[in-house]
């Protein structure tokens, strides 16, 4: 299993909005590194889901439940991908930006020194203490 961090605008599409879909398609990824994160994603990986702007803070947990396939948004026929991902549960406590650049465990992951990236691999170590400091 590999693990995941997932980031979004609550104003465009929130933990909220994916909670009630229950399961939706993650697409509009235009960044060539995102897309081949996208592309690595497998069926039950696990995903963190961030809310940028504003809140800077990791909400909930999702699961990966279908593999990479072509965006429907891809008009250009780019090779852009999405993937689908499915609610799982909402953080007792979220998870902010400064928890994590001041834990010497979490100020390695993708967010803070790739902090453009909006897919981003994190290790099984950094998913369970943010899994552990949310409760």
């Amino acid at each position: 299993m590999q693990y995941w961090l997932v980031k979004s605008e609550p104003n465009e599409y929130g933990w909220e909005d994916l909670q009630k879909n229950r399961e939706d398609v993650w697409d509009g990824i235009r960044n060539y590194q995102a897309r081949n994160f996208l592309k690595a994603m497998k069926s039950g990986d696990q995903v963190l889901f961030y809310h940028s702007g504003k809140t800077k803070e990791i909400v909930g947990v999702a699961e990966v439940s279908e593999e990479a396939f072509p965006d429907s948004k891809d008009t250009e026929n780019k090779g852009w991908v999405a993937v689908k991902i499915t609610a799982g549960k909402t953080l007792k406590k979220p998870v902010n930006l400064e928890q994590i650049k001041t834990n010497d465990i979490l100020n390695s992951m993708p967010l803070i020194k790739q902090s453009r990236l909006s897919v981003m691999p994190i290790e099984k170590n950094q998913f369970d203490l943010i899994v552990k400091l949310s409760s």
